[in-house]
């Protein structure tokens, strides 16, 4: 009998379904490939292990889980008491801002729990991110989030940031409402790529008020969005973070009716109890931020 079969079985009986089921497995796995296997398992038995819809355990089903249970609801447990005093070691993706002015204190924060607890930090935005956790390179990104995660990943929404626009202080223009009355914005827009949510977000208020306005120079960060910004390359589209330190050559321009983003932790599976201590170091951090 196949032990993965058999695990995947427990996380379905355990939470009422395959996509539940889907939701809280510690790594990542799609429901097709869940189901492709728990239908294997059941061919190997010769029996149904569950009724798919309203999700009822058969009688074989309950069989099973009753006695697979105890060993699956302790292996974590088991786990850690063999790691004993070995390191714990957790992979955070994230920004360089963020990397840099934020989750130094967030460690500090955990490791006052986790004395021993060591990191790797990443350094990345959104899509290679959420990349990255997919493929389990990382273990927590910190990042935008968009309104639908994708599939297999837990968020915990943490702060929204305000959208700007970033101009050298040579440029006339004083606010974005300057622009939007043209027929016509000549000046080139700086961004990080299309499919990051502060781009989607902007073309998208753009879009109701009416206004055409593409990315001219396509950037991998908001800190190359500031430096062509100050050489006088176009007109930059950016966040305002917390704490957040600007060059003395740009003006920044509010855009007060466009909606914020926002940016959050994003993991897959359940959390280890050092992944959750991780998780209220980040929550504890932004409301020092907010005071």
């Amino acid at each position: 009998m196949n032990i993965h079969h058999l695990e995947l079985f427990y996380y379905v009986a355990k939470h009422g379904g395959i996509a539940e089921a889907v939701r809280n497995i510690p790594y990542g796995i799609q429901q097709p490939a869940v189901s492709g296997q728990v239908i294997q398992l059941e061919e190997y038995l010769g029996v149904t292990l569950f009724q798919r819809r309203p999700f009822v355990l058969s009688p074989a089903g309950e069989e099973l889980y009753a006695f697979i249970r105890p060993f699956f609801d302790n292996v974590s447990a088991v786990a850690d008491k063999i790691r004993g005093g070995i390191s714990q070691h957790v992979r955070i993706g994230a920004s360089e801002i963020v990397l840099r002015d934020h989750v130094p204190e967030v460690i500090q924060s955990a490791q006052k729990k986790f004395p021993k607890l060591r990191f790797t930090l990443h350094e990345g935005y959104q899509p290679e991110l959420e990349s990255l956790l997919q493929k389990r390179e990382i273990d927590v990104a910190v990042t935008l989030l968009d309104s639908k995660p994708i599939s297999g990943t837990h968020t915990l929404p943490l702060l929204k940031l305000p959208l700007i626009l970033l101009v050298r202080k040579s440029n006339r223009i004083q606010s974005a409402e300057e622009l939007w009355k043209r027929d016509r914005i000549q000046e080139t827009l700086i961004s990080l790529q299309s499919n990051e949510t502060i781009c989607k977000n902007f073309q998208q208020s753009l879009s109701r008020l009416g206004v055409d306005w593409f990315t001219g120079i396509e950037v991998s960060s908001l800190a190359l969005v500031e430096a062509y910004v100050a050489e006088g390359y176009g007109i930059g589209l950016g966040v305002l973070p917390p704490k957040a330190r600007f060059s003395p050559e740009i003006r920044l321009l509010p855009l007060p009716d466009f909606p914020p983003v926002t940016v959050g932790a994003m993991w897959m599976g359940k959390p280890t109890a050092v992944i959750q201590a991780l998780l209220n170091a980040m929550q504890q951090h932004v409301e020092a931020l907010k005071k």
